[in-house]
């Protein structure tokens, strides 16, 4: 079996969801003065888990012990401000040390072949322009989206064929 498996996540693992979560958040926004709560997180975890859309799914990443290390988070997009975009990779995140392992190209991959699964051809993301994960999407081809007044938004990525985005990406073996 692939180290650090890839799967569905599933409602029992919100406790673990958001501290992941909350700790990847803090690592990445440092600067934050009033960071996001574990209240909070599970609050929006519980909610998300409870609604259930057709098109949200959860991946985590987890170690051999089955602890959580990463997870990734997306739903269908149907906004009138990127109407070229079908997919939205809502959340993406990494305990630091789990980084630079291949473990975010793999969940990437994995969110890619999920949309194509359900028919969807391209995805988007919001970013937060002092994530240091920007550099991240780019090398996986995210380009920066046009807002429809022209204006380039710095830390927002479009991948239009994610056909391209899933090839790129290792898929785990069994």
């Amino acid at each position: 079996m692939t180290p650090f498996p890839i799967r569905e996540a599933i409602a029992d693992d919100i406790p673990a969801l958001v501290r992941v979560h909350v700790t990847a958040w803090n690592a990445t926004y440092p600067w934050y003065r009033s960071p996001p709560t574990h209240e909070l997180r599970e609050r929006q975890w519980r909610a998300a888990f409870r609604e259930n859309a057709a098109d949200w799914f959860c991946f985590v990443v987890q170690r051999e012990d089955g602890e959580l290390v990463g997870f990734a988070q997306a739903n269908g997009y149907a906004e009138p401000d990127q109407p070229d975009y079908g997919g939205e990779l809502n959340k993406i995140y990494l305990l630091r040390e789990y980084q630079r392992r291949g473990l975010g190209r793999r969940l990437m991959g994995r969110v890619a072949r999920r949309f194509l699964d359900q028919g969807i051809t391209s995805m988007l993301l919001f970013a937060d322009a002092g994530n240091p994960s920007c550099a991240f999407y780019e090398a996986l081809g995210g380009e920066k989206l046009v807002a429809p007044d022209g204006t380039v938004a710095d830390a927002n990525y479009g991948w239009r064929d994610l056909r391209r985005l899933a090839d790129a990406c290792p898929v785990e073996s069994a």
